[in-house]
């Protein structure tokens, strides 16, 4: 049976990074998890050189979601009078909290809440349509790519029964301050396709001009991967530094002007946290002061003073942030695989389908490495 020309390119690409002259270790960052649940299932860890190692990312949403978000989502799915809504991620994320009390959507729930998954913005409209006389919450939580089309429901217009808790993030700020860090960790980056489709190509020229590392845009097969690693190496060994465009079918100059457009119309960018990192600069999405009814913290009387005191908190022994920020990979955290596994999660990164700890457990990854020193 003939390999499909796909495989056969990844098997051309594979071969050429073989042949690439490398004399020293190559960190290479992925930012995206869908990125990172490839290369993961995949195996091409296993099948690259020795000398290149593969960081993953602050590319997970449903893992930097502040817990304080997180908080409020779980207070309002018990009001006897709220539907909440969320993508199916957001349910078994876990909070601080008194012991008694839920801990996540998901024991809201058990707990008599009214929590439910959706898989769009626009299954949140329909159910507050068919259900007028129920206050709807819609917890949103993503980046560019899932925020647009909340962007565009908000521009359409939404039931008056319909409210936001939005948590939008913006990827790029976070790398920014990797690299702005004393130590960012990785000398090429692997930039997030998706994102790129919204918001353009452009978006990662920074990475290049202002910091002089390769840089490559990637989608999430193997081909396309690889060809985004191929490029990248090729630039450090030839002393250059620019973004290539590896996603050539999908990625345009400008990315989706209507995207953009209405981001630009419905939100603002603001200073945002990020769970167990802190407050990253232009780095989330607020309502506009024209949408600012749609604000579920202000409709529902919601405490922003007891929010703040929860502000980047993670679970006691939690390493979540620096598996986040490629400071240690998954299997270096103090719980991986005893305490915190896909059954029973202690951080975010175990929950998510883009959480790098989930993602690595999920490949076969079972057991946790030594002691480590941060990269």
């Amino acid at each position: 049976m003939t390999a499909p020309a796909s495989t056969e390119r990844a098997r051309a690409l594979l071969a050429k990074i073989h042949a690439l002259p490398l004399t020293r270790e190559v960190r290479v960052m992925n930012v995206c998890g869908g990125h990172e649940r490839s290369i993961s299932m995949a195996g091409l860890r296993a099948v690259l050189p020795s000398q290149i190692t593969l960081i993953p990312g602050p590319g997970c949403p449903v893992c930097v979601c502040p817990e304080e978000d997180i908080f409020a989502a779980i207070d309002l799915s018990q009001r006897p009078e709220i539907t909440l809504v969320t993508f199916g991620d957001m349910l078994r994320v876990p909070a601080n909290v008194p012991k008694g009390t839920p801990r996540s959507l998901e024991a809201a729930r058990a707990a008599g809440g009214d929590v439910r998954p959706v898989a769009s913005p626009a299954e949140a409209v329909r159910i507050a349509r068919q259900e007028p006389d129920r206050e709807v919450v819609f917890f949103a939580a993503g980046f560019e790519t899932t925020t647009a089309p909340v962007a565009a429901m908000i521009a359409e217009g939404v039931p008056t029964n319909l409210t936001l808790l939005l948590s939008g993030r913006l990827t790029w700020p976070a790398v920014t301050m990797l690299l702005n860090s004393e130590a960012a960790g990785f000398d090429a980056l692997i930039a997030p396709g998706h994102v790129a489709t919204i918001m353009g190509p452009e978006e990662w020229d920074f990475v290049a001009r202002d910091h002089a590392l390769p840089c490559a845009i990637a989608g999430f097969e193997a081909e396309s991967l690889l060809a985004g690693l191929l490029s990248v190496l090729e630039q450090g060994l030839e002393g250059e530094a620019r973004v290539d465009n590896c996603y050539g079918g999908v990625v345009r100059p400008e990315g989706n002007p209507t995207a953009r457009r209405l981001l630009g119309e419905t939100l603002n960018v603001v200073d945002a946290p990020w769970r167990g990192i802190g407050t990253i600069q232009r780095s989330g999405f607020a309502l506009a002061p024209a949408h600012a009814g749609l604000d579920a913290l202000s409709r529902h009387s919601i405490d922003r003073s007891q929010l703040r005191k929860r502000a980047g908190e993670m679970p006691p022994g939690c390493d979540c942030a620096r598996v986040v920020l490629g400071r240690i990979a998954p299997d270096q955290c103090r719980l991986y695989g005893a305490a915190c596994t896909p059954r029973s999660p202690i951080g975010p990164c175990m929950v998510s389908d883009e959480g790098a700890c989930r993602i690595w457990w999920s490949s076969g990854i079972r057991e946790r490495r030594g002691d480590v020193v941060d990269a």
